[in-house]
């Protein structure tokens, strides 16, 4: 064991349902949300939700979810920008992979999206990951295939996802960072 993580605080969901604040925990780590999002962030994440809640329009199954709580394990909790989530929720957290999540990068968060969160969403099965980065109006989509994200496709202006099933939505993503 490093020595750092011998020393190091570690929590777990238990722990993060008492603080009041907005955080995220991977791995027993936790992450303080950064401030409230800007103008730019928050148009993205309702562009997108509308686009993909008139996608899923007639798909009763699956459904967009803004930010909510993905339990990953007892050490790992995560509120990703969106999720699309094809199965029935039981509780009152996430507690399986949803089908797509959507990251919206925040200077503050850029590097924690690109890295321990992909990597954790890649570990998990996760099967879209997209990205939005308002700042360079930039739209990435990440599929997973044989168990690795790979580039699917960079600022296209609809896309068409293949969910569970038979279940294919197409989206128009053409406005989501102007």
């Amino acid at each position: 064991m490093p020595l750092a993580d011998k020393y190091r605080p570690h929590y777990t969901y238990e722990d993060y349902c008492q603080w009041d604040e907005n955080w995220e925990i991977i791995e027993g780590i936790p992450y303080a949300m950064s401030p409230a999002p800007l103008p730019a962030h928050q148009r993205a994440s309702l562009l997108l939700s509308i686009q993909f809640g008139k996608a899923l329009s007639l798909r009763k199954e699956c459904r967009i979810y803004p930010p909510l709580d993905w339990k990953v394990t007892e050490e790992t909790i995560v509120q990703p920008d969106l999720l699309l989530v094809c199965k029935p929720m039981e509780k009152k957290f996430l507690d399986f992979a949803p089908s797509l999540l959507v990251e919206i990068l925040s200077p503050v968060t850029a590097s924690k999206d690109r890295g321990e969160k992909m990597e954790l969403y890649q570990s998990q099965q996760v099967k879209y990951y997209i990205i939005i980065d308002p700042q360079f109006k930039k739209k990435e989509i990440y599929q997973l295939i044989e168990n690795q994200y790979q580039p699917i496709g960079a600022n296209p202006k609809n896309f068409t996802f293949s969910l569970e099933d038979d279940c294919r939505i197409t989206v128009d993503l053409l406005d989501i960072c102007n």
